[in-house]
């Protein structure tokens, strides 16, 4: 049995190297982004394909599931988060998101800001997550109008 731990351990390393590879050879700046590694930056990649099919980063925040929904309730105005869009890149972004939130980089001053604001936990959360998403589209975007490494 641990014949077969190890074996698999070398598996799961060379596949992480693979995928790495593979991220830095699509020319991606995603990995730059505090928070994604090559992992979710592969994930990411995979999921949203040609992102010109978004023309803004609204439309791209609504397929992810990071645009807020509105659930007001008299004088009392309120969003939560939308249980639309693809999941698994929502959950990359939410991956994200939580390792910013948790570190001192400007996303965890902004989660802070956002508490300080009277907002609780999850919306701070959901509020970083939109920030990460337009981020990622912003990226996703700049990497498509640079010319790519094959083409030279």
């Amino acid at each position: 049995m641990l014949r077969d731990v190890r074996t698999l351990d070398r598996k799961i390393a060379d596949l992480n190297e693979r995928i790495e590879a593979e991220v830095e050879a699509s020319g991606s700046n995603l990995t730059e982004i505090f928070g994604i590694g090559p992992i979710l930056a592969a994930t990411i990649l995979g999921t949203v394909g040609d992102v010109g099919r978004f023309p803004t980063k609204a439309h791209f925040a609504s397929y992810c599931g990071t645009a807020p929904v509105e659930a007001s309730s008299g004088k009392v105005v309120r969003h939560r988060l939308s249980l639309a869009g693809n999941r698994k890149l929502n959950y990359a972004l939410h991956m994200a998101a939580t390792s910013q939130a948790r570190s001192d980089a400007p996303g965890g001053s902004y989660y802070s800001k956002k508490i300080e604001e009277g907002k609780s936990r999850k919306e701070a959360l959901r509020c970083l997550k939109r920030r990460v998403s337009d981020a990622v589209f912003r990226s996703l975007v700049a990497d498509s109008q640079t010319p790519s490494r094959s083409a030279a």
